[in-house]
C-alpha cells in the first residue's frame, strides 16, 4: 500500500485523476472502476478538464460502477447513474454502451448482481478500480462484517451508510435500505486500486484500514493484502496516521 497526503481534497482528486489518465493513456482499451459520492468529485472534474483539452480519448474505455440503490430508477437524481452521467459521462466522449451501473429497478435484483458480475468478468476483469472510505470503513457498500470473498451482492445498508447519505435526499426516511455493490471480493480482483479519503470525518477509519491488523469489522482494511494500491488522502483525513 502505498500512500499520499495532500493539502487538501482538490490536490488528492487531481492526484487520483492522473493516476486515470495514465491508465487510459498507457491502454486506451481500459475497463475502468468508478466510485460515487463527493470524494471523487476533484478528479472527475480534472478528467473532464484533460478531455476536454484533448489529452484523453474515451471512445475504447469500459466502465463499471461499484453500486447502485435498489429502488432507485436510472432517471432518479439521486441514482449513481445519473450522478456518474451529470459528473463524468455526459462530458466525456465514452460510448453508452460501453458504462455499466446495476439497474436499480431490476425485476430480480440478486439476478442484476449475478449478470453484472458477469459482465465484469468477460473484460477479464477491471484494470483500476476507484474507491472511497467510508466513516466506519465500508468500501462501495461492504459494510462491516463482510466477507472478503464476497462477490457483487444486495446489501442490507446500516443505519451509520444511511444518514451519511441522507443529506442527499430531502429526508432520511426517502434513503433506500438496499443497494447492489460490487463485493469486496470482486474489488480485490482489480489490477489497481485507487483510493480517495479526505475530511477529519474519516481520519478515524483511515487509522484502522492502515494501522490495524486486516479485520472484516473494516471493510476498508482488505487492500492491505492487495498487490498494488495507492492511498491518496488529505491532511484532514491523515491525522490520525500520527498514532499508528
Amino acid at each position: 500500500m502505498h500512500i499520499q497526503v495532500f493539502d487538501n481534497e482538490l490536490q488528492a482528486g487531481q492526484a487520483a485523476a492522473t493516476l486515470i489518465a495514465a491508465q487510459i493513456l498507457n491502454n486506451p482499451e481500459s475497463v475502468l472502476g468508478f466510485a460515487t459520492g463527493s470524494t471523487p468529485l476533484p478528479a472527475y472534474q480534472e478528467l473532464v478538464r484533460l478531455t476536454q483539452n484533448g489529452i484523453l480519448d474515451w471512445s475504447r474505455i469500459t466502465t463499471f460502477n461499484l453500486d447502485e440503490y435498489v429502488g432507485i430508477p436510472a432517471d432518479h437524481e439521486q441514482s449513481y447513474r445519473a450522478f456518474m452521467m451529470k459528473n463524468l459521462f455526459d462530458k466525456v466522449n465514452i460510448k453508452p454502451e460501453a458504462v455499466h451501473v446495476p439497474n436499480g429497478v431490476a425485476e430480480d435484483p440478486e439476478e442484476e448482481c449475478l449478470a453484472y458480475e458477469r459482465a465484469i468478468r468477460q473484460t477479464c476483469g477491471i484494470d483500476l478500480q476507484l474507491l472511497g472510505l467510508g466513516r466506519n470503513g465500508h468500501i462501495g457498500f461492504n459494510e462491516p462484517d463482510t466477507a472478503f470473498t464476497t462477490l457483487t451482492h444486495v446489501v442490507d445498508l446500516t443505519d451509520d451508510t444511511i444518514d451519511a447519505n441522507a443529506r442527499f435526499f430531502e429526508k432520511s426516511s426517502d434513503v433506500p435500505r438496499q443497494a447492489m455493490s460490487m463485493g469486496i471480493g470482486t474489488i480485490m480482483q482489480a489490477k489497481k486500486i485507487v483510493m480517495i479519503v479526505t475530511g477529519a470525518s474519516k481520519a478515524r477509519a483511515v487509522r484502522s484500514m492502515v494501522c490495524n491488523p486486516v479485520d472484516p469489522n473494516c471493510p476498508g482494511s482488505v487492500i492491505q493484502l492487495h498487490a498494488n494500491t495507492v492511498v491518496l488522502l488529505d491532511r484532514p483525513a491523515a491525522t490520525a496516521l500520527n498514532y499508528c
